[in-house]
């Protein structure tokens, strides 16, 4: 990815126990497959900072650092804080750096990027009416979406909705 363009983004989104994370490690995989340099985003929406790394970084930033890091082989642990939650425009931003060629996002409901959204429940079905660009929606059976506008897949049909997402991305950022 050349510096200056940004990269593909896919939400996934959905309540609690839907199996947000299982897709994103499912898309993470088969893009990775594919040759792509995927990155991810998870948004921690359960009140209170993420757990910490437990490391000198964390030691750092507990001291007052407002950004801490530590790296070893080629791996980076990064903590910045700042006063106010950090919006997914600006961790894209940030992202873009890493030159990765699509970014998977796991939840940030209200942001516009395109979206899948999953269903686990009935009432599950008010993210079609509190989220914008769904491309598609995924549930344990087909019967959830039926009177929705976007195409529906069941859980039992990963092959299909895996390549679909990665063609659908694809073809809204006009890249592959």
């Amino acid at each position: 990815m050349a510096m200056g363009k940004h990269c593909p983004v896919l939400q996934i989104v959905g309540y609690k126990g839907s199996g947000k994370t299982t897709l994103m490690e499912k898309l993470i995989h088969t893009a990775s497959q594919k040759g792509l340099r995927v990155a991810s985003i998870k948004h921690h929406g359960h009140g209170g900072p993420p757990e910490p790394f437990h490391t000198d970084s964390d030691r750092h930033a507990h001291a007052g650092s407002v950004i801490a890091a530590v790296e070893g082989n080629g791996v980076l642990q990064l903590q910045a804080k700042q006063t106010e939650n950090w919006n997914l425009v600006d961790l894209i931003d940030f992202y873009q750096f890493f030159q990765p060629d699509i970014i998977f996002v796991e939840g940030y409901k209200h942001t516009n990027y395109p979206k899948v959204v999953l269903l686990r429940t009935e009432e599950d079905k008010t993210l079609f009416q509190i989220c914008e660009t769904i491309i598609c929606s995924i549930s344990e059976n087909n019967a959830e979406a039926a009177a929705q506008n976007v195409p529906h897949f069941s859980k039992a049909q990963e092959p299909e909705y895996l390549a679909y997402l990665l063609k659908k991305v694809g073809e809204y950022y006009e890249l592959f």
